[in-house]
């Protein structure tokens, strides 16, 4: 039997370096591997089921526990019954009314002029990015930029836009790549606010003097930071710069928020040239109008003194791992913000780390290249205020347990193997 053309296409893909060093991983470590899972119960304070097993769930984004809040919860009912289960447009024909005011109260909270909902972060950033600069303007990207900002500024390279990229974080190759670059309408710098897959922080503020002084403006994908860092979680960008004047910043909906979407925040000026030429926010479809409800509901919140409240059983749980994570004598990147890499080292001990602790009770995600660095693999730890002092303590423990079955990295020594 000949073979078809769909058998062709599938052979082609499996040719690609990361399809088959994936299905590599996979086949080699089929228990151990716990990507696509499938949960079938998610309980207050994190517990998960999967596979028939009881879990407790250190790999959410849903920060603050809202998605758990019955105000919010109900908010979104109330969203159901108000407008159906969606309204069925695009937004450049006609938005509901919860989405005005959703900006509205999104633009309040930040402190921007103005706000602009997407279907979700990654369609916020490979629609305006690409819609920001033309043939005569220039994008840099942080190397180590969110896949979603680099798809993005692979769309504006194929529309004829010079792309560069700088060394991570750092300010005077930044200012080497503006110089170099000879001459330029405009320059729109893209990094992110929290870097997720370690949760380092940019320095802002020396990255916005090199802009201004470049000619460019700086882009800020704030997803991780939206909710959790800041006054009143307002993200990384006001508190270190004091102000949006140099600043185009992209907010989540779906993470600290625990609602559905990303956002621009910017100037009413730049809201309307981000409509018309934002291809996803054009044909991407609208957020279904329930959940813009709820955002205006945990703006709410996170404008009210009880956000103090709930942010600090966000901090006091991340401290409370942080010292014990450090106390084990394990390497710990980032650990400023809910998101805490533990460093494994190789992809097999990193797989296989991830299921033991799995085992004992714990889901962590397993991060191996190209997500990070080759041999470089980390547990993605993400700490929510509302998990219970004990889970984090049971999480360390099984760290330690961890440690006893394989040589983990620590500060002396950057490399693991199986004990």
């Amino acid at each position: 039997m000949s073979v078809s053309p769909m058998q062709n296409l599938a052979q082609a893909i499996r040719q690609h370096g990361l399809v088959r060093f994936v299905e590599h991983y996979a086949q080699e470590y089929p228990d151990a591997h716990l990507k696509d899972v499938i949960v079938d119960y998610l309980g207050p304070h994190r517990e998960m089921e999967v596979a028939g097993q009881r879990v407790v769930n250190f790999g959410s984004d849903s920060f603050l526990g809202l998605d758990q809040d019955p105000r919010i919860q109900a908010s979104i009912m109330r969203g159901v019954r108000r407008w159906g289960a969606h309204n069925g447009a695009s937004r450049a024909f006609a938005s509901v009314r919860s989405n005005e005011e959703a900006e509205a109260k999104l633009a309040s909270w930040l402190g921007t002029e103005a706000a602009l909902i997407y279907p979700s972060v990654s369609l916020a950033n490979m629609g305006a990015i690409p819609g920001l600069v033309s043939k005569r303007d220039l994008l840099v990207i942080d190397e180590h930029a969110h896949n979603s900002m680099q798809e993005g500024a692979k769309i504006a390279q194929a529309n004829g836009v010079r792309v560069v990229m700088f060394s991570h974080c750092d300010p005077h190759d930044l200012e080497r790549v503006l110089t170099e670059a000879g001459a330029y309408r405009i320059a729109v710098v893209a990094i992110d606010g929290v870097y997720s897959m370690t949760g380092a922080l940019p320095p802002l503020a020396e990255l916005n003097e090199v802009c201004l002084k470049r000619n460019a403006v700086l882009y800020v994908d704030d997803a991780h930071a939206t909710g959790v860092l800041g006054a009143h979680g307002r993200g990384t960008v006001l508190d270190a710069l004091g102000n949006y004047d140099n600043t185009l910043v992209v907010g989540s909906l779906s993470k600290g928020f625990s609602c559905f979407g990303g956002f621009i925040g910017c100037k009413k000026e730049f809201k309307l040239l981000l409509k018309i030429r934002s291809n996803t926010f054009i044909f991407g479809g609208p957020v279904p109008p329930a959940y813009l409800d709820a955002v205006c509901t945990v703006c709410d919140i996170l404008s009210s003194n009880e956000y103090e409240e709930i942010h600090g059983r966000l901090e006091r749980n991340r401290q409370r791992f942080m010292r014990g994570a450090i106390d084990l004598g394990l390497v710990v990147m980032g650990g400023q913000t809910p998101i805490v890499s533990i460093l494994m080292g190789d992809e097999d001990v990193t797989l296989q780390a991830g299921r033991f602790l799995f085992e004992k009770g714990f889901y962590v995600q397993s991060v191996t290249f190209p997500a990070v660095p080759y041999h470089a693999g980390v547990l993605r730890v993400q700490i929510n205020a509302n998990h219970r002092p004990e889970a984090i303590d049971g999480l360390l423990g099984a760290l330690a347990l961890l440690q006893r079955k394989y040589a983990l990295p620590t500060p002396e020594r950057p490399t693991s193997r199986a004990a």
